[in-house]
């Protein structure tokens, strides 16, 4: 049958819902990647799409040898799959028990997002008062799990009670950096890469060189209470906005994790080094 006579036994119904199908396909991909986004799946998919990149060349140069070894790489790769990343795999669907693989709603999601924002304002609070050391990074878009790997896996609702108490000295938990994800408490303990800038004043601690270290690589939300001074710091794109009130403080947060308006001027000094803070 020619090219055009087979489109030309489609009707309009059948071009609808041919629309409406690919429509589909591509809504249930997107929002597969949205689940595996910032986990070790995305490393898995990569490897897949070079496997299939060999495989067609060996077919193509006659590799007979090689493409067999591909073929049997994606055969036996999806049974590989399901034992490699069950917790991800449950994790999706228990989400689509719930209902939320598919659908959110934005007051919903703004709802739990102002919980963090309140829980994390609380707990600095907390801490800033009683020079009380903390380091909390907020993903958002670019995933953290390779850092999130490295600490405790708690898995926790964000609450301030939590957060105060692991960063209580001389706890197990206190040493390190707690990582939000989606609105959880990922983990605790984690390590964050040291920002190596030549720029960063000697005064800065480790804590805040980590703070500027992951926002250097990645697009997260960092928090920082100083254990010397008190003082509360906030890092974004690898900037330093240090000596916050606690107002100033929760306007910042808020912009950033609500991305509503415009960030306003907080009352800080942005990369205002004053005094001796080993953080």
């Amino acid at each position: 049958m020619p090219f055009a006579d087979y489109f030309a036994e489609f009707t309009l119904i059948d071009y609808l819902t041919n629309f409406i199908d690919v429509l589909l396909v591509w809504y249930v991909i997107y929002k597969l990647i949205t689940v595996i986004r910032g986990t070790k799946a995305v490393q898995l998919l990569k490897g897949i799409f070079v496997i299939v990149i060999v495989q067609s060349f060996s077919r193509l140069f006659g590799f007979t040898t090689l493409s067999w070894m591909m073929e049997q790489a994606l055969t036996w790769g999806f049974l590989a799959v399901i034992i490699i990343f069950q917790p991800e795999l449950r994790r999706a669907l228990e989400q689509l028990g719930r209902g939320r693989l598919f659908s959110k709603s934005n007051i919903q999601e703004e709802e739990e997002q102002m919980q963090v924002v309140e829980s994390i304002a609380k707990a600095v609070g907390y801490m800033a008062k009683r020079r009380i050391g903390a380091l909390i990074a907020v993903e958002r878009e670019t995933g953290l799990s390779d850092y999130i790997e490295t600490g405790i896996s708690l898995e926790s609702h964000v609450t301030s009670e939590l957060l105060i108490n692991i960063f209580i000295p001389n706890t197990p938990l206190h040493d390190g950096a707690v990582v939000i994800q989606k609105n959880r408490v990922a983990a605790a303990a984690c390590y964050l890469p040291l920002s190596e800038s030549p720029y960063i004043s000697k005064e800065l601690g480790t804590r805040h060189r980590a703070a500027l270290g992951i926002s250097e690589v990645t697009d997260s939300i960092t928090v920082v209470v100083s254990e010397e001074t008190g003082s509360v710091s906030i890092t974004k794109n690898g900037e330093l906005h240090r000596d916050l009130n606690m107002d100033g403080f929760k306007e910042l947060l808020t912009n950033e994790l609500m991305q509503s308006t415009k960030v306003k001027q907080p009352s800080s000094s942005k990369w205002s080094f004053r005094g001796r803070d080993n953080g």
